[in-house]
């Protein structure tokens, strides 16, 4: 054992001597322990992380996933992640070793879940049980994935709850046109509705963008960044996909209207935002300006869904709709297949005059 006491602080610490990860020899010190059995606990599992043995309990193992995992998602995605496993997963198993998690735990837990209920006083959501269930999966996938665990107990107990309905919602052209008219009384609304509307933007992108984004003499506005509000800070980071980093053309009409925008915004520089505001506030605008308008409320997101109908609609193909929205064309096909014009009879007969 490595743990001694520290007769003038009256403390215990811990000095001990293993290899790094690149197989360095390299010593750790911890200091500040109220009593010699909190040294030799933290020095057990200390060694057990290093070493990567799961006999290390359930929260120490979370604390490995969460270094090796925090940094490769958004933060804004990483922070729901956290929340789930403070507040559903770990008050469960933090105490139990990694190796003695049975399914049979993962049933019992489970069932704990479904019994609980939110603020409002409802059992949670089938969506959001599943949700729930993935990353718990998520984190014994990592240790199978890693750290030899044999299997994972949460795939073996099965999922609960169910996928999210992709349902997708949007307005015709005339719908949008009645709400921007009920939202032209505060501007800056207005102008914000107009891009997310007729560039098809998602409202993160939106939020980041810059006057400097902005090419009126060649009529491009460029994506290339997303605000999320993290702790009540506003941060700048990088677009959701490598796919969404793209130049948009804009019509004419949108090139004048911004323009105009820019004109009343005093002392306007190239790196300032030119819609401060967050979603919240797009929320409520959403619902006012649809109820003043007399149109159905649909979601912010769901008039990215509006432009890719509006420009199906107009004839333009997957390829092109995609690279304006920052997706995959696959996903264009995919998701809005029962858009397109059906081509299945057109298909039927010209392989009929091949064969004739």
């Amino acid at each position: 054992m490595a743990v001694y006491k520290d007769e003038k602080q009256k403390t215990w610490y811990v000095s001990v001597r293993y290899s790094n990860w690149q197989g360095e020899k390299t010593r750790k010190v911890k200091r500040g322990f109220k009593t010699k059995k909190e040294a030799q606990e933290w020095e057990q599992s200390f060694l057990n992380e290093n070493a990567g043995n799961l006999e290390m309990t359930f929260a120490e193992f979370v604390e490995i996933y969460k270094e090796n995992q925090k940094h490769r998602v958004r933060e804004s995605t990483w922070q729901t992640k956290e929340s789930i496993i403070e507040t559903k997963i770990l008050p469960y198993f933090k105490r139990k070793r990694m190796i003695d998690i049975k399914s049979s735990d993962i049933v019992v837990w489970q069932n704990k879940i479904m019994s609980m209920k939110d603020e409002t006083g409802q059992h949670y959501s089938l969506v959001y049980l599943k949700t729930i269930h993935n990353q718990l999966s998520a984190i014994f996938n990592h240790a199978v994935r890693y750290y030899d665990l044999p299997k994972n107990p949460a795939l073996i107990a099965g999922n609960m709850g169910k996928e999210k309905a992709k349902e997708m919602l949007f307005w015709t052209k005339d719908e949008y046109l009645k709400f921007s008219e009920a939202v032209m009384d505060k501007p800056i609304s207005f102008y914000a509705f107009e891009m997310l509307y007729w560039c098809g933007l998602r409202l993160g992108e939106l939020l980041a963008l810059t006057a400097g984004d902005f090419d009126f003499e060649n009529k491009m506005v460029r994506i290339n960044k997303s605000c999320q509000r993290i702790n009540g800070v506003d941060i700048i980071t990088d677009p959701k996909t490598p796919k969404s980093i793209r130049k948009i053309q804009i019509p004419d009409f949108l090139v004048a209207e911004m323009q105009d925008y820019f004109a009343t915004i005093y002392n306007l520089g190239s790196d300032d935002r030119i819609f401060p505001l967050n979603k919240s506030y797009m929320h409520n605008e959403m619902t006012r300006g649809s109820k003043n308008a007399g149109v159905k409320r649909i979601r912010i997101h769901d008039l990215r869904h509006s432009h890719v109908s509006l420009l199906i609609n107009m004839g333009f193909g997957a390829v092109a709709i995609a690279d304006r929205v920052g997706h995959e064309s696959i996903d264009i096909t995919y998701r809005y297949a029962h858009l397109f014009p059906t081509t299945q009879k057109e298909i039927a007969e010209k392989l009929e005059l091949e064969r004739s």
